[in-house]
């Protein structure tokens, strides 16, 4: 699996979905349907609700409405004004009993979310793929604030890592060899789910993953 083919494939897909966001359909709004437990999208950095989008259709099929939270763009704020914004969406719209679907840095988010933000127990449980909760080793190289983030030793990935309660409600998807996190992401406590694919974005197509993250609904 460990191929070139993979990581060009990896990318590929990321550039699919950065192109259908500027250039396709962007109405979310078919997706705020259905009956079941309300589901909330977290893309990664520099992400748009697309990279997800396989995700949402499947989740919304099964009943659940899905809301994509705009105002967090292409995902480039701080993970504390991120998990802000995202946690204003769920208090000006209601909603109760969520799901968080998160990827890569949308799992920083959305735990900063479980453990600070949502004072009125709004978020039930989080299904993540991909995120780096100890950190990325790459990111003590990166010249921009948004992936220096990322830093094992940055304030609040230290602060996220020693709150450890809200980890028994999150479960962990991660790839066996994932380019930006090489040591993966297990989460202390949490359910943690190693999967047999290589790369960081088109996993989020794979109909394994996907069913992983329904039936965890």
């Amino acid at each position: 699996m460990r191929n070139p083919l993979s990581w060009v494939s990896d990318y590929l897909y990321a550039t699919d979905a950065q192109v259908r966001h500027i250039f396709g359909r962007s109405d979310t709004r078919r997706f705020i349907t259905g009956t079941k437990a309300p589901v909330m999208l977290l893309p990664g950095v520099y992400e748009s609700w697309q990279f997800m989008r396989h995700i949402a259709e499947r989740l919304n099929a099964d009943g659940h409405p899905v809301h994509v939270v705009h105002t967090l763009g292409f995902n480039i704020r701080s993970v504390p004004d991120g998990a802000k914004a995202a946690q204003r969406y769920l208090r000006e719209n209601d909603l109760t009993d969520v799901r968080l679907v998160a990827h890569s840095k949308g799992g920083l988010i959305g735990k900063h979310m479980m453990v600070v933000d949502d004072r009125e127990k709004r978020i039930d449980r989080m299904i993540t793929i991909n995120t780096p909760f100890a950190g990325s080793p790459y990111a003590r190289f990166a010249l921009g604030r948004t992936l220096r983030e990322f830093h094992p030793s940055a304030a609040t990935l230290t602060m996220l890592g020693k709150e450890l309660e809200a980890n028994r409600r999150i479960t962990s998807l991660y790839s066996e060899a994932d380019q930006y996190i090489p040591g993966g992401s297990p989460l202390q406590g949490a359910e943690n789910v190693p999967l047999p694919f290589v790369g960081h974005f088109r996993v989020l197509a794979y109909p394994r993953v996907i069913d992983e993250v329904a039936k965890r609904m």
